[in-house]
């Protein structure tokens, strides 16, 4: 009687452990990592890309602004375009070309002078000739990772006021989002100019 009642004891016990790793298996099976990442397509890529850009401040350097009673504000029609072509730089105070002193700012911040020169923000719009229409996405996130046009060893270097060194430590799917988003915003014909170094800053009147 004895050894029945032990039997069926350890038959109890082995049916509850099966029926618990079996339920416990069903639930894993069921429920994904919180830390598992999905490939974004591109519709989402794009999405990504814009609350990346709108989040990041990129328009506050890239985007000419319009001046109102409330200060600047974005131009929609130059969304991206980087420092317009046409809008001269001030007279240049030669003393913010010194280290330790203050770095002056464009009114609408696509222009900065400072100890490395002056530096216009660049033309992000996917123009094929003035923007980033030709880059592919290699180019951009080797650019980001690098701190040097297009990746390149010897490629310039991105000035400040730029935050490359921040840009850099994003994931790569979060720098693929970003530029899906750049390639698909209205190309703007803006030809930045040039940035200068120092001594081409000092000469300028």
């Amino acid at each position: 009687m004895k050894k029945n009642a032990l039997c069926i004891n350890v038959s109890l016990i082995l049916v509850t452990a099966l029926l618990y790793l079996s339920c416990n298996e069903t639930s894993a099976d069921n429920k994904a990592p919180i830390t598992e990442k999905h490939e974004l397509d591109q519709s989402e890529l794009i999405a990504r890309g814009k609350y990346i850009v709108s989040t990041s401040g990129c328009n506050d350097c890239h985007s000419p602004k319009i001046m109102t009673p409330q200060g600047p504000m974005i131009d929609s029609t130059k969304i991206l375009s980087g420092h317009p072509q046409a809008e001269p730089l001030p007279p240049i105070d030669k003393n913010a070309l010194k280290p330790g002193n203050w770095v002056l700012m464009m009114p609408d911040l696509t222009a900065a002078v400072g100890p490395w020169g002056v530096s216009y923000s660049a033309n992000l719009s996917p123009d094929s000739t003035t923007g980033i229409g030709a880059w592919t996405e290699h180019d951009f996130i080797a650019t980001m990772r690098t701190g040097r046009h297009l990746g390149h060893e010897n490629g310039r270097h991105i000035l400040p006021p730029m935050p490359w060194e921040n840009l850099a430590q994003m994931e790569e799917q979060d720098l693929k989002a970003v530029f899906a988003y750049l390639k698909a915003i209205p190309p703007i014909n803006n030809k930045v100019p040039t940035n200068l170094s120092p001594d081409e800053a000092a000469k300028m009147k």
